[in-house]
């Protein structure tokens, strides 16, 4: 582990309450939004506070361990390698890379003298069937992209609009860091990121065939960023465009990109009915380099990259979103969190008493009495409107509102 690594403590302190309990606690997130070096900074929190623990560290991205192939595998090699007298702790780097990994899980959970950590980067790792598998013996803890906030202290950058604007453009991978804020080389490392991901976690995991198709999908998220719609709208789309695709295969392709964690699927949410649309949703990016690596940073979309910015913080922050539909109208976010909920509409700018009107609308025809805000790019330091706040970005990014 690097002597000077970052500790990103929003993620350490969720899991410091669970060190040492019977459970096994799993990050899981896009690949390299540091995961691993997660894993390295509990191994050494925990040999700090316990000198005398033994730590088996398991990586399936190192050869050495391309052996573990399955279930048995994993199990043998941890009980062959455990101590025999003080408590083992056993890391799993990219776990869903071993066949029928939840049943050696289970059975180590046997062990007491076992305390267990993994990574995955699959959002149904622990989902489903093995959640149930596992009996509720398991937490998961969803890594994302850094935030704004640890973007500046990877960095080591000041809060101003220029540190900003390399926020929205080259996203919060942390290996960035270690890159000078040149375009051409910042894009070519993300670009080879995607690429990963598309071809590891989509292409090979689901053994998917059509890959023009699935590329030409994602170009059409990312060139409707935050924009409603449904599969069989996209199939009609592209059918228009002379790509025959079924609805079907559309849906299940989408499942496949935000299992990978490199699109966010959001559901919309009827708030006079209280029900969940069953058909048309929003999709926006896990991470906005990513995005604008392969589709390009372009001033006209200024506006869906920074609702797509707003709603990875909400996620970042522990909160669950939906898209809010009261009457014909829309609000942008539902974000609801510890049974409390707060609106968030986004605005590129207000500038227009049209553009005010409708943002401020929009939540004033809300009835109860969470809280509201509008967030833009502008400045603003003056009166709220009827209790409704404005509230920059940077300042809605470092949670100043």
């Amino acid at each position: 582990m690097e002597t000077n690594a970052i500790l990103r403590p929003l993620y350490i302190n969720r899991v410091k309450p669970f060190i040492g309990k019977n459970l096994i606690k799993c990050f899981t997130g896009q690949r390299r939004v540091g995961k691993s070096y997660l894993l390295l900074q509990l191994m050494t929190i925990i040999k700090k506070d316990d000198p005398d623990a033994t730590i088996i560290y398991i990586n399936k991205e190192d050869l050495a361990f391309s052996h573990l192939k399955n279930a048995q595998d994993l199990n043998d090699y941890i009980l062959k390698n455990k101590s025999k007298t003080f408590k083992t702790y056993v890391f799993i780097d990219e776990i869903q890379d071993i066949i029928e990994f939840e049943t050696a899980l289970r059975s180590l959970l046997l062990h007491n003298d076992l305390d267990l950590y993994c990574t995955g980067s699959n959002a149904n790792l622990l989902s489903g069937d093995i959640s149930g598998f596992l009996s509720g013996r398991a937490i998961e803890i969803t890594v994302y992209s850094l935030s704004y906030k640890e973007f500046l202290t990877f960095h080591d950058l000041e809060n101003n609009s220029v540190s900003l604007e390399k926020f929205l453009k080259y996203g919060g991978l942390p290996y960035l860091k270690h890159l000078p804020f040149e375009d051409a080389i910042i894009f070519e490392y993300l670009k080879n990121i995607y690429s990963t991901i598309v071809f590891r976690d989509v292409i090979n995991r689901y053994a998917v065939r059509n890959t023009v198709f699935l590329e030409q999908l994602i170009f059409f998220l990312a060139s409707n960023t935050g924009s409603v719609f449904s599969a069989k709208k996209i199939s009609d789309f592209l059918k228009s465009q002379k790509v025959n695709i079924a609805s079907n295969q559309v849906q299940l392709y989408i499942q496949h990109l935000t299992n990978a964690f490199l699109i966010h699927q959001v559901k919309r949410y009827d708030i006079e009915g209280k029900k969940i649309f069953e058909i048309g949703e929003k999709y926006y990016f896990e991470n906005m380099g990513i995005r604008n690596a392969m589709w390009g940073y372009k001033l006209q979309d200024r506006g869906k990259i920074i609702e797509n910015v707003v709603y990875n913080h909400l996620l970042i922050e522990g909160y669950s979103v939906t898209i809010g539909i009261i009457g014909a109208n829309e609000i942008d976010f539902i974000a609801e969190k510890n049974g409390e909920k707060v609106y968030v509409q986004v605005a590129l700018a207000l500038l227009e008493e049209k553009t005010i009107e409708r943002e401020f609308g929009n939540l004033k025809k809300i009835k109860d009495n969470y809280p509201k805000m509008v967030v833009t790019l502008d400045h603003f330091s003056g009166n709220t409107i009827e209790g409704i706040l404005v509230v920059e970005l940077q300042n809605f990014l470092l949670n100043n509102w």
